[in-house]
């Protein structure tokens, strides 16, 4: 019988490349999103259309308010930033940066885990080609599993969960590289920060040229739809 795991799904391109590499390394992945308030909450839509194509187990959305706290660009009313190049991107923590995200989200997967036996989590984070969010890197995830060992019922009865994130050294062209050759199906995905009607993707937002950047260094087409 296939082990378990949960792995947290936003419908952008790293987490559809993470949950392919779950399902490739025999795991029966139990999908996560989340409807946090976030202004490009249509990824939702797109995270379950992922989650079908590549056969997860089940997929739940969880619906948590954090623009009751606000704090970012994607929860508030501040404007995202624009940009004409990748390039143009600081290297200073910016405005898109949901306080304590990727805690809120690996907690409740956490408890997802332990209710349904599963002990690994499989989380789509990278620390190359990024924004600069602090909890992308590797001494957080390190210290999110050592927490998740004590904290849980599991990891005292001597069964922690462990805490997977395979693209975290990879640039985004590597990561493109990896999904296609896993059957990724990219045009299924949206990176957009603050997207149009339809699905449609803004092209300047720091998402959408990280994003562009990965596909163009891959030497391969981007799938989804952008702005003129």
């Amino acid at each position: 019988m296939p082990s378990k795991a949960v792995v947290l799904l936003s419908g952008g391109l790293d987490s559809a490349t993470t949950l392919a590499i779950a399902r490739a390394e025999g795991f029966d992945a139990y999908a996560l999103s989340f409807r946090y308030g976030q202004r490009h909450a249509s990824e939702i839509e797109f995270a379950a259309r992922v989650a079908r194509a590549m056969g997860a187990a089940r997929h739940v959305t969880l619906a948590i308010d954090l623009r009751a706290f606000g704090g970012s660009a994607l929860t508030s009313d501040v404007p995202v930033p624009k940009h004409d190049r990748a390039e143009e991107i600081g290297e200073d923590i910016p405005i898109t940066y949901v306080p304590a995200r990727n805690t809120i989200f690996l907690s409740f997967a956490l408890a997802y885990a332990e209710v349904t036996g599963a002990n690994d989590i499989f989380i789509g984070v990278n620390a190359l080609d990024y924004s600069g969010y602090p909890d992308c890197r590797p001494e957080y995830l390190a210290a999110f599993e050592r927490m998740a060992a004590l904290a849980t019922r599991a990891g005292v009865e001597g069964q922690p969960v462990r805490l997977h994130a395979p693209l975290l050294e990879l640039t985004k062209a590597d990561i493109i590289r990896r999904g296609l050759a896993l059957g990724v199906d990219y045009a299924l995905t949206r990176s957009c920060y603050d997207p149009l009607a339809h699905g449609v993707s803004c092209g300047r937002c720091e998402a959408c040229l990280l994003r562009l950047r990965g596909f163009a260094q891959a030497g391969v087409r981007d799938p989804a739809p952008y702005a003129a």
